[in-house]
């Protein structure tokens, strides 16, 4: 009897001590753990590019998704991002900025709301789903970083980093800008941006003397 019950009792503690494991992992930051094995990762010097994919919708540009991160003791820019068949990707930075900075010993997501952004403006004949693009991500000191990464919808896990994540860019409309017509009044000079009536100034010439 003794013994049964330390058998029943062992995967009883076995799953006790696992639960703070999983608890810590159900947390806001819970998606990081998320592991992707077919997501393209690599490494030169102190650059490591990660999480590396091409991500399309039906109509619009795509974005390159990649986690950067710089192991080294001083910032490095992110200076352009190649695809194969001489397809660039535009970069898009803090203010609008055609670099992104990647911070010593530190990391940036490109894509995803509020993030800078990797885009690219071509057709759906030039990346097609389900292909493997080389990508060429070139950094200031580091040089390029060559890697084959996915071609995949942004539906899913990926929606968030997708090009739908991109804001939107709105025309401005022109302010209108009032103009006054000069008026004129009689025998007066024009004033401009007066809509007064001119007084007619000066001392009439004669004065019109009435006939019997």
């Amino acid at each position: 009897m003794v013994r049964s019950f330390r058998r029943a009792a062992f995967p009883a503690v076995v799953a006790l001590s696992l639960a703070p494991l999983v608890a810590c992992g159900a947390g806001e930051g819970a998606r990081t753990l998320e592991v992707h094995p077919d997501s393209a990762a690599a490494s030169v010097g102190v650059i490591k590019v990660q999480n590396a994919f091409v991500l399309t919708q039906p109509n619009g540009p795509a974005t390159v998704s990649a986690r950067l991160f710089n192991n080294g003791r001083t910032a490095q820019t992110l200076q352009s991002v190649r695809l194969s068949g001489s397809l660039a990707a535009r970069l898009i930075g803090p203010k609008g900025a055609r670099s992104i900075t990647v911070p010593a010993n530190g990391s940036v997501l490109l894509g995803g709301k509020g993030n800078p952004a990797a885009t690219i403006d071509t057709g759906s004949e030039s990346l097609r789903d389900g292909d493997v693009q080389t990508a060429v991500f070139l950094f200031s000191a580091t040089g390029p970083v060559s890697l084959p990464i996915n071609v995949t919808p942004a539906n899913g896990y990926f929606k968030p980093y997708g090009p739908g994540s991109l804001p939107a860019t709105t025309t401005p409309s022109p302010s209108a800008t009032g103009t006054a017509t000069p008026t004129t009044g009689a025998g007066g000079t024009a004033t401009p941006g007066s809509t007064d009536t001119a007084t007619p100034t000066g001392t009439p010439t004669g004065t019109a003397t009435p006939t019997a």
